[in-house]
């Protein structure tokens, strides 16, 4: 048999999986959104017999233990769930956009958003979100404790990911990027140096890609990029499974400067150079500052050509009674941090 070509190989190998794993996540998308639908259909019978039959609450109980003896004993029909899918229909018979988007999730995943949001702007915001995201159920709790739908409605993201990409992947990196990361769960209550808070960031590396979102691959920190004779290190560098493409993340404890939007070019360069596979798609870069004034963002990204986005972060801002008052403000702390910084 003639050799085979290692690359050729790989890119046929690649595009099998790819292929493979796409029409998995197609059939569990149509068979998902049927489960939905059934549950919805469910709860609207228990709904209209108990109103037309003035039926209590035990008739759940009683179509539970009859239901499971011809299905076999599956958990999805004890009076808990069926509970739940009166109350799921309940929810959204009234609400066509919503109950849309939620056929297209997971059932647990619309059992939190029931029972954790009631407003129907956030609910959805979370929904479409789980949607388009993938979420976890795990990521979508982290999210919702976060109050990622707070955030997103008071500081709009910053990035020209629709000038240095194609339209389809510009908008999914839009949906990928936050406009502020709560890293609360450092629990840093005091001024910070950049290294002190990648390394606390790589001890809590799980929390820290719960609030980046589904998708990422941490693959290392300080990572090492060489150009000549000269080497240069990227604070985190992660993959993206949805977006497909390599994700480096710059870690800054000062407000932000425009050479900061200029060395991620650079990275962001080299990356696409050295270290992308010829299948990727671009590399993007996200840098993260404590503060940002969003006119200064603006102009810098307008002369770069790589896609980069530039969020906040925000640390603890619950402090334990014994350090209040002994705690710098946020004016102190910024000027503490730009003194750090320079010294």
């Amino acid at each position: 048999m003639k050799d085979i070509d290692k690359s050729t190989y790989k890119e046929l190998f690649s595009n099998i999986v790819e292929t493979i794993n796409s029409s998995r996540f197609n059939a569990f998308k149509v068979v998902n959104k049927h489960l939905i639908s059934l549950n919805f259909e469910i709860g609207k019978l228990i709904i209209n017999s108990q109103n037309e039959s003035n039926w209590g609450k035990s008739i759940v109980d009683t179509l539970s233990k009859d239901i499971n003896k011809i299905i076999d004993g599956k958990k999805g029909y004890s009076p808990q769930n069926l509970w739940n899918m009166r109350q799921f229909y309940l929810e959204y018979k009234n609400e066509t956009t919503l109950l849309k988007l939620a056929l297209d999730i997971p059932w647990g995943h619309n059992m939190l958003i029931i029972q954790k949001i009631k407003d129907e702007k956030e609910r959805k915001y979370y929904l479409k979100a789980t949607s388009d995201m993938a979420w976890s159920r795990a990521v979508l709790l982290n999210q919702i404790k976060a109050d990622a739908y707070q955030r997103h409605l008071v500081a709009p993201k910053q990035n020209n990911f629709d000038k240095a990409l194609p339209v389809h992947l510009s908008e999914q990196a839009n949906e990928a990027l936050k406009s502020e990361y709560n890293l609360d769960f450092l629990g840093v209550t005091a001024p910070i140096l950049e290294r002190k808070l990648e390394n606390k960031l790589i001890e809590n590396i799980r929390d820290l890609i719960m609030e980046l979102g589904y998708g990422f691959c941490f693959i290392g920190n300080q990572y090492r990029l060489k150009l000549s004779t000269k080497e240069y290190f990227i604070d985190l560098l992660f993959y993206h499974r949805v977006l497909k493409c390599l994700v480096a993340i710059e870690l800054k404890t000062v407000e932000f400067e425009p050479e900061f939007a200029g060395k991620m070019n650079f990275y962001l360069e080299l990356l696409d150079d050295q270290i992308k596979e010829h299948d990727d798609n671009p590399s993007i870069g996200i840098i993260l500052c404590p503060d940002k004034n969003d006119s200064v963002v603006e102009f810098a990204l307008r002369t770069t050509s790589k896609p980069i986005g530039v969020s906040s972060f925000k640390l603890t801002d619950k402090l334990p009674e014994k350090l209040k008052g002994k705690i710098p403000n946020a004016e102190e702390l910024k000027q503490m941090l730009t003194i750090a910084k320079k010294s």
